[in-house]
Order: C-alpha cells, then sequence, then structure tokens
C-alpha cells in the first residue's frame, strides 16, 4: 500500500516517525550529514567530537584539491606565430612568445592570444565573396581627380599584426580603423593626380604612394599593423562614360602605334640613307685621290720627259711618236699607209702581226721608190720600227 494512500501513513519517508503530522528533527538532519561526509573522506562513526574533526579535515582537502586546479588552469600554451597577452584586471601586464606558459588564473589574469602571421585584407571600393562576382560599392569607389573627373576605383589592402599589445589595447577597432585610413589616403592621392595618370601608365606610382601613407598613419595610431601590399583591383571611369573612355583609348592607340610604325620606317631608311651618303662621299673622295694622283704623276712624267728632252731632243721626238703611234695603232686591226711620192698603199695587218704567230711580211703592191729629200724616211725604216715595238709590247705581255 502506498504510503499516501488511506491506511499507510507508516510508510511516510521524510520521517522515521509514524505520525505524518511532526516536522523532522533538523539535529538528526545534520548529523546524518555530517556521517555520509565522514565516510566520504575516511572518516569512521565515532562520537561527535571525532566526527566533526574529519568533516572539517575533509573540507580543507576539499579546498586544497580546488585551490590546485584553480592554479593548473592557469597553464596555457602559445602557438608559433601566435603572441598571447597576459591582462590582470584589464591592465597590460606581459607578452608571451610560443610554447607553453602559465598565468594567475581567472578571474584575476586573463590571456589574449594572437596571430601574428595571419595575412588579413580589406577591401576598399568593392566586395567579393566565394562564387560572386566583384561588385562596386559607389560611395567607397567614386574618387575625385586633380583635372575634376571621376574614377571608380577598388582597392584591396593586406596586412599583418607586427605588435599584439598596441594591436590589442591601442585602437577599438583596428580593421575599421586601417579601412577608413585607406579610404581617407586614397581619396588624397587620387585627388593629387590627373585621371589619365591614373588610368594608364600612374597605376604603381598611386600604390607605392598609398602604402606609404597608410603606413605612417597607421605607425602614429600604434595599431600595430604592418601593411604587406596594396593591390590596385581596377580603376575605370563611371558607367555612364565607360563607351566615350573607350574611344579615346582606342584613338591614344591608334596615335601610339602610328607613332611606332613611323618610327620603325624611319630606322629603316635613315641608316640606308646614311649608308649610300657615306658610300658616295667615299667614292667621291678616291675619286679625288685618283685624279690628284694621276695629275701628280703626269707633271711628274712631263717634267722627266722635259729634262730628257733638253738632253737629247732628237731621240725624245723620235721615242714620243712611236709611243704615240704604238697607242694609236694597237686600237686598230689593218692599217694603211700611203707612202709619199709613192705610187701605191702599203697595207699592214696588225692583227696578225700583234698576235703569237711569226709576223708576216707586209704586204704592198708596186712599192715606190726611196725618197732621198730631206726630212723624208725610207718605207722600210717605218716597217722595222713598227715590228720591233709589236715584239717588245710582246715581250711584255708574256
Amino acid at each position: 500500500m502506498s504510503w499516501n494512500e488511506p491506511g499507510g501513513d507508516k510508510n511516510d519517508p521524510w520521517s522515521g516517525r509514524n505520525d505524518r503530522n511532526n516536522p523532522p528533527d533538523l539535529d538528526e538532519v545534520v548529523r546524518s550529514l555530517q556521517e555520509k561526509l565522514g565516510k566520504i573522506f575516511g572518516g569512521g562513526s565515532g562520537g561527535g567530537r571525532s566526527g566533526g574533526g574529519s568533516s572539517m579535515a575533509g573540507l580543507g582537502y576539499l579546498a586544497i584539491g580546488a585551490v590546485v586546479l584553480w592554479g593548473v588552469s592557469g597553464w596555457y600554451t602559445v602557438d608559433e606565430g601566435t603572441r598571447g597577452v597576459v591582462t590582470r584586471f584589464g591592465a597590460y601586464v606581459e607578452t608571451t612568445t610560443p610554447g607553453l606558459n602559465w598565468h594567475i588564473p581567472a578571474p584575476i589574469e586573463q590571456v589574449q592570444v594572437i596571430n601574428v602571421e595571419q595575412q588579413r585584407f580589406i577591401e576598399v571600393g568593392y566586395r567579393s565573396g566565394s562564387g560572386q562576382a566583384m561588385g562596386s560599392v559607389p560611395k567607397e569607389a567614386m574618387m575625385l581627380t586633380k583635372d575634376e573627373n571621376i574614377v571608380d576605383v577598388r582597392l584591396a589592402v593586406q596586412y599583418q599584426v607586427k605588435d599584439a599589445k598596441d594591436y590589442a589595447f591601442n585602437v577599438l577597432d583596428p580593421n575599421s580603423t586601417l579601412k577608413q585610413v585607406t579610404e581617407s589616403v586614397e581619396r588624397g592621392v587620387i585627388g593629387a593626380s590627373n585621371m589619365d595618370f591614373v588610368l594608364t601608365e600612374g597605376r604603381s606610382e598611386i600604390v607605392s604612394a598609398i602604402k606609404a601613407e597608410i603606413q605612417a598613419v597607421m605607425d602614429a595610431y600604434r595599431t600595430g599593423i604592418l601593411v604587406t601590399s596594396v593591390n590596385l583591383q581596377d580603376a575605370q571611369p563611371p558607367e555612364q562614360v565607360q563607351g566615350a573612355f573607350e574611344d579615346a583609348i582606342r584613338a591614344r592607340e591608334d596615335k601610339q602605334r602610328l607613332i611606332n610604325e613611323a618610327e620603325a620606317y624611319s630606322n629603316d631608311v635613315l641608316p640606308k640613307a646614311r649608308g649610300a651618303a657615306s658610300r658616295i662621299v667615299q667614292e667621291a673622295e678616291g675619286y679625288k685621290e685618283k685624279v690628284s694622283a694621276q695629275a701628280n704623276g703626269d707633271v711628274s712624267r712631263f717634267t722627266q720627259l722635259l729634262t730628257e728632252y733638253k738632253k737629247a731632243p732628237a731621240v725624245t721626238k723620235q721615242r714620243m711618236y712611236l709611243e704615240a703611234m704604238e697607242t694609236v695603232l694597237n686600237r686598230a686591226s689593218s692599217v694603211l699607209v700611203d707612202v709619199k711620192d709613192g705610187n701605191n698603199i702599203m697595207y699592214l695587218p696588225l692583227d696578225k702581226v700583234v698576235g703569237n704567230s711569226p709576223a708576216p711580211a707586209v704586204e704592198a703592191v708596186a712599192l715606190p721608190e726611196q725618197s732621198t729629200s730631206p726630212g723624208s724616211q725610207p718605207i722600210q725604216k717605218y716597217e722595222s720600227d713598227i715590228r720591233a715595238s709589236a715584239r717588245e709590247r710582246d715581250v711584255r705581255g708574256r
């Protein structure tokens, strides 16, 4: 029968008495609890004094164990590439290096582990997500240039923590601070440059200037941030004028292409013209030297001939006559000689006389008589002189 059913008063679990209307004795409850604790911590079932001492010893052991556990909870590990910032009641104490470290457990001291090698980044002027296309943020991307034009600039800044203490305490939100500083510096640098410079050849220079100014401001704020790189993702005119700007770009490219072609043609023609001019000048100088040398030789020969003529005029005249006749007759294959006071014309076959075959006899019809008039010379004398000259030339040729 259940204790709460009629007639079940003797089964009341809250007291050892049969009267359900009387409350339980508090002394008995406390004594029962002490006995149970004594059994747990090795106490016996002795009298009241010995039971009280055992319970106090158990509580002491329990307190010591709790203190040991609290002290052990102060051990922590700092991984490689991270630093531990220890604070005592919120105030900075020290920065711990990688390895096993210990601090006074909470709530006295706390540790904030900061990764100093992680590459963090912020996006200014655009937002990118996994699997999504890059989207512009006009409020951040629109910049006014020096020549009062508007450009859409998208910038990505990578950074890491260089001082864990400064990063944790000097600035409330370092990431937000870096973004605001980046946007401010970017507007200043873009505002000091022309639109064409920003969109074309000035990208690297602008990026370098922005990075240097951002780092200078962050160091002045003592944020503990090191800017590792600044990337200019895109720089273009607003969408409303992109068509006209692309036409201007194409026109500029065509202009540059034509300039390059003209320079290439110039580089091809000018060296040839310079070479031809140099060749003509050298030929003229060579001709000049040739004519001068020939003239000097003629003068020298005439001077020598004049000296010889003065020594023997008759012999010199005869030799000059023979040389002149040799030069003239060398260009003819046959010669007809009209002898003065003669009845026939003499035929001299010079082509056979000059050749390698023996010199043939002179053919003539009715040779005239020898003239004995003053100044005349027998025809046989001319013949012998011509043959001697031919033989001499033949010997020289061999």
